[in-house]
């Protein structure tokens, strides 16, 4: 585990929170938890950050969001992916990778 969590790269919380939906429909703090678990804890996601993430990606169509009960007897919004948000991931997953490649090109470098 590391000695502290990092903040999340800009501009990457979207494709993050996307990632998370693919395989089954999760409340923000099933993402919030995925997303820390995946990065080994180097993630630890502001909940009034996610939360706005969440309502852009809901409101830009990228994801559909159902009211369910918990396992506790309440009720919350269980977010999943739809197509369109499936083919943004898809894009912007493509873009990173490119991204990422480009810098550690220029790390090596001498």
């Amino acid at each position: 585990m590391p000695d502290k969590p990092s903040d999340v790269v800009q501009g990457t919380l979207d494709m993050l929170i996307l990632k998370t939906l693919p395989l089954e429909p999760r409340h923000g703090f099933g993402i919030s938890a995925r997303i820390e678990q995946r990065s080994k804890g180097v993630f630890r996601l502001n909940a009034g950050s996610l939360f706005l993430a969440i309502q852009r990606l809901h409101t830009d169509g990228l994801i559909k969001g159902e009211w369910k009960p918990t396992e506790n007897n309440r009720r919350a919004k269980d977010y999943s992916l739809n197509e369109k948000g499936g083919k943004r991931l898809d894009t912007e997953t493509r873009e990173w990778g490119r991204q990422v490649a480009a810098s550690a090109r220029i790390l090596e470098a001498s």
